[in-house]
């Protein structure tokens, strides 16, 4: 398409109109008269620019605006357009300020562009970086931007970019050695220190403290020596990049005076010996060490875990009460790996009248969290807390306030973070969503009971017609193996032989069953608008599906989605992939509510994520919903949730999965096709339809 020629009028009622000026009050006419010298496409592309940067805030397209011109004498089309999603990641990050700052500082941001040519970005490092990390023994540990490389023990903080090396590989590599260097303050001990007393017989605490990150960065080197011996020498040969003879020699010979140290004590008395002297510079890989904020991090730390992991066992205790066994006033451990080498971790159970308890993983992963802050479990940790006393403050996790414009990231267990597309600027914002993954509360099942008897002539009839749809035995011929003879291929091998060709070996046939291979995730749409009969018909619509699906034996999970805005979407496990149809989930089913509201995109990252992880051939993402994407956010009601929803689902396909939506809004059939294609829904004019229609529909779309 050829861009017409645009001339100062026409530019500055396009501009007017982009930045609302009549109620923005701002000046386009010098403007506009700049951008009139431009070529045509040069126009269009600033006007495009401006546009989409204003979808995020207006203030901030007409500073980019109005530095276009000068913008497109120093920069490529490339570069301007990643300085304006710089600028519009910043405001999503940091507020107005900042971002204001990165649009006005060209030369610095060109200064920025020209270190990212061969730099390692955080942004696309870090989906590496964290499995590698959480992969590593010990606590699980975040990932998150910082201005320096630093750990309080719970995340690690990165820079934004890595630029010291002159490639991005080898400067991936840095990013690499420096987190894992973090991760062993946390494994090794390092920030089990109290600062006060390490640093009180010192005049210079900023001395003292350098040192002793010298004399730890060399005792954990002795630790990833042994345990990772590749990474190991990878981080010297970066070393030997980059820092000089001189240097490595003084390195070399502390490291043979650290060579013995086990623990951060040895550290301590080798800072004693070696305060007074003149300190080298810390390995390239070394990053910051603040011990302050690290303890204060692991006093609150240790706070909240007793009180969560003594709360664990009230409700292990209260189980075994339930399973009519006397619970135990202080629970025992015994160690699975007695013969472990010294530095690995004790691997704990808990055990009653000599009997393993099985915990969830979230007590395990607090079980190591403790050994590490303190070597070992106290006994008084082992005694189940009472009924109410812990300030449940303690037992709860942590809001973010609601005004922040960044209000952190969550830590604990089940919380995520996940980008949101904003189809204004056709970019996505980065970790928009916090996204928690809860507990469906259960009940009994007298739901579940009472529709299967309203409903038991159709469970009947969907029982046998489910039974047909399971595999079936066929004869597969031409087989190198099998139990009979395969008449017509041995007649054409007997033949290839008699005119002196090779007589294949494909002369058999056998019987074999196809197997279905399907992993299904239901999303349940728990907003507020299916409150009623709404609500009622979706629960009954799960329990015969959930009849259906046992008779398949696909693999199947159910969970609800709901939230309040960007920074408080949550789903509800009803049930798992891996856990049997029991008391506990059909109770589940029964005590679905209606809650918040209709934020989609989020959910569908996070159960795309979640299918990714499921061995199965075919896999299927299937929406209960009423109705259109919606949330408290103004923003996201309209268009751009639609959009949203729109590229998760484009994601979910990437990825391999098949999305299908079944929904009771009798508009669907405006928005649908756009978000999920045209053969990917079904719209049912009448909630009552829902639990007759499901199961038939589930059936269609997977034969």
């Amino acid at each position: 398409m050829v861009e017409k020629h645009l001339d100062a009028a026409s530019i500055a009622g396009q501009l007017d109109n982009i930045l609302e000026v009549e109620f923005s009050f701002l000046h386009t006419e010098n403007i506009a008269a700049e951008l009139s010298a431009l070529q045509a496409e040069q126009q269009a592309f600033v006007l495009q620019w401006t546009r989409r940067v204003a979808s995020t805030n207006i203030q901030l397209a007409y500073e980019f605006s109005s530095r276009a011109t000068r913008a497109l004498d120093n920069m490529d089309a490339e570069m301007i357009s990643a300085w304006c999603l710089h600028a519009m990641d910043t405001y999503d990050r940091a507020g107005l300020h900042p971002a204001m700052e990165v649009i006005k500082d060209m030369e610095g941001f060109l200064e920025f562009g020209h270190l990212r040519a061969s730099a390692a970005l955080l942004e696309e490092a870090s989906p590496v970086l964290a499995p590698f990390i959480h992969g590593l023994s010990g606590r699980r540990l975040g990932v998150e931007e910082d201005t320096r490389a630093w750990t309080d023990g719970e995340v690690l903080y990165l820079p934004e970019m890595m630029a010291r090396l002159d490639s991005e590989e080898e400067n991936f590599q840095l990013y690499k050695a420096v987190a894992t260097h973090l991760w062993a303050h946390t494994r090794y001990g390092s920030l089990n220190i109290d600062p006060r007393e390490l640093f009180a017989p010192y005049e210079d605490e900023q001395r003292a403290q350098h040192w002793f990150h010298l004399l730890e960065t060399l005792r954990l080197d002795n630790y990833l020596r042994r345990d990772l011996p590749g990474l190991y020498r990878q981080m010297q040969l970066l070393e030997t990049r980059l820092a000089g003879e001189k240097q490595r020699r003084v390195i070399d010979a502390l490291r043979t005076e650290m060579e013995t140290a086990a623990s951060a004590e040895d550290s301590v008395a080798a800072l004693a010996r070696l305060y007074a002297r003149e300190a080298p510079a810390l390995p390239c890989y070394a990053g910051s060490m603040d011990l302050h904020q690290a303890w204060q991090a692991r006093q609150l730390r240790l706070e909240r875990e007793k009180a969560r992991f003594r709360d664990a066992l009230r409700v292990l205790a209260e189980d075994l009460r339930n399973d009519s066994r006397e619970p135990p006033e202080r629970f025992d451990l015994r160690e699975r790996n007695p013969g472990r080498d010294e530095t690995e971790l004790p691997e704990l159970e808990l055990v009653v009248a000599d009997q393993v308890l099985p915990v969830p993983e979230q007590v395990k992963q607090m079980m190591t969290s403790i050994q590490l802050d303190l070597t070992e479990i106290p006994e008084e940790y082992l005694v189940p807390a009472g009924e109410g006393e812990y300030d449940p403050a303690l037992l709860e996790d942590e809001e973010l306030d609601p005004d922040d414009v960044w209000g952190g990231i969550y830590h604990e267990e089940g919380a995520f973070f996940y980008d949101e597309w904003d189809f204004g600027r056709l970019h996505y914002r980065k970790n928009w969503c916090v996204l928690r993954e809860l507990e469906q509360e259960s009940g009994d099942d007298a739901f579940y009971v009472r529709t299967l008897e309203r409903y038991r002539g159709l469970v009947r009839s969907l029982h046998r017609t489910f039974e047909v749809l399971r595999g079936e035995d066929r004869v597969l011929r031409r087989q190198p193996l099998g139990e009979d003879i395969d008449i017509d291929a041995f007649v054409e091998a007997l033949a290839d032989m008699q005119s002196g060709m090779e007589m294949s070996d494909r002369v058999f046939s056998r019987m074999h069953k196809d197997e279905r291979n399907i992993a299904v995730l239901f999303m349940v749409d728990m907003s507020g608008s299916t409150k009623g009969w709404i609500n009622q018909a979706e629960r009954e619509a799960l329990v015969l599906l959930v009849e259906s699906l046992q008779v398949l034996g696909d693999r199947y999970a159910i969970y609800g989605f709901s939230g309040w805005a960007r920074k408080r979407c949550e789903v509800y496990r009803i049930k798992g992939f891996d856990e049997p149809l029991n008391e506990k989930v059909k109770g589940a089913i029964g005590r679905i509510e209606p809650r918040d509201y209709t934020r989609m995109g989020a959910p569908i990252r996070h159960f795309t994520r979640m299918l990714e992880e499921v061995e199965a051939r075919t896999k299927l993402l299937i929406t209960l919903s009423d109705g259109k994407p919606d949330d408290y956010d103004h923003y996201y009601r309209g268009e751009y949730g639609i959009e949203d929803t729109r590229q998760a689902l484009f994601e979910a396909r990437v990825a391999g999965i098949h999305p299908f939506c079944i929904t009771i809004d009798r508009e669907g059939a405006d928005y649908l096709p756009h978000m999920y294609g045209k053969a990917n829904y079904v719209v049912l004019d009448d909630v009552a339809k829902l639990p007759l229609k499901v199961s038939d529909i589930y059936r269609k779309i997977t034969t």
